[in-house]
């Protein structure tokens, strides 16, 4: 097989990534783009899934497409502790964070075209000392310094289906959000934006959808003053800059079909508003896109699932979806050339 080289990372040993790896590769391995995995060989050998699955542990990416219609390539960094499925343990996050490590390493080297993450829980990975929101923002630090700083991320895309949203603030309570809105990150997640739907998504001309943070935007000040005082004077900004984006939109009539078709994403301002809409068009197969870095990475849009871990009931649509994006991203950027810039 040809085409991008792709590493996933195993994430939470706990959760079910190692399952739906297993399905995403029982699913692809005729005529899927091809990929290996960056985790503990055995774990995977012992996943739902599974029996008569073949492993082949490589020793460099290089090996993983002649593997990949035969076995499921991995390159083996074992954990040093026993995985109870369903079970999260901080003994697991040194791991954890090697594998995610590893992998941005091949492709900030050029070694791969890209990485796709299985999910990961953050508490454990607190109880150890991590000290970073999630995946999105340790990424940003794993690339710090490398592409170009005019449009350096993170920034959090999500997609499903023609729905594209980015946030302005990620993880942080609704409380703090207000705050944290300021004009200038506005500004640098819309440019991010439109820069990644030209580069990543082949969009010509990219049209912004910026949505308003209170109900009705605020109507004229009445119902809250960001639209008035923050957002709206950025939406200003962006036009300056030649990126077509609509003023502050009310969030609650942004995403119905109809909708959907005047513009290429939205800018979100919180978490949920975010998601929500993408979890709502396409609950299994939406796809988590980091942009603004010098690495292309996705991951499925959703968690751990320690109640399902184990048992065989996990769903690889989402998964999958994300290999596609990440092989369609990478195919869209060319060939490697080590770290590139965003």
């Amino acid at each position: 097989m040809t085409g991008p080289t792709l590493a996933v990372t195993m994430g939470d040993p706990a959760g079910i990534g190692p399952e739906i790896i297993v399905k995403a590769w029982a699913a692809s391995r005729e005529s899927g783009h091809p990929f290996f995995v960056v985790g503990d060989h055995d774990l995977l050998a012992g996943a739902p899934g599974a029996g008569g699955l073949k492993l082949e542990r490589i020793a460099s990416p290089e090996a993983a497409a002649a593997a990949f219609s035969r076995a499921l390539p991995v390159l083996d960094l074992p954990l040093q502790q026993p995985v109870v499925a369903g079970k999260p343990s901080p003994a697991h996050a040194a791991a954890v964070i090697r594998w995610i490590e590893t992998a941005s390493g091949l492709a900030l080297s050029g070694a791969i075209d890209a990485m796709v993450t299985a999910p990961i829980a953050k508490a454990p990975l607190y109880q150890a000392g991590f000290e970073f929101p999630g995946h999105t923002e340790f990424l940003g630090e794993l690339t710090r310094g490398q592409g170009r700083d005019d449009l350096r991320g993170p920034v959090m895309m999500l997609t499903a289906q023609d729905l594209r949203t980015t946030l302005v603030t990620i993880h942080e309570p609704l409380s703090k959000v207000p705050a944290l809105l300021t004009l200038d990150r506005i500004v640098r997640v819309a440019r991010i934006t439109a820069h990644a739907l030209t580069q990543d998504f082949g969009v010509a001309k990219p049209r912004l959808a910026i949505a308003g943070l209170n109900p009705h935007a605020g109507e004229d000040g009445a119902i809250g003053r960001e639209e008035a005082e923050i957002i709206g004077p950025a939406c200003a900004a962006l036009r300056r800059l030649g990126i077509d984006c609509t003023e502050p939109l009310p969030a609650d009539s942004l995403f119905h079909a109809s909708a959907r078709s005047r513009y290429d994403a939205v800018v979100c301002m919180y978490h949920d508003q975010a998601l929500i809409p993408v979890k709502m068009l396409d609950f299994w197969g939406g796809v988590n896109i980091t942009l603004g870095l010098p690495i292309v990475r996705t991951s499925p849009d959703h968690g751990v699932a320690y109640d399902i871990a184990g048992r065989g009931l996990a769903r690889a649509d989402s998964l999958i979806a994300a290999i596609d994006a990440a092989a369609e991203i990478a195919a869209r950027r060319g060939p490697r050339t080590g770290s590139r810039a965003a």
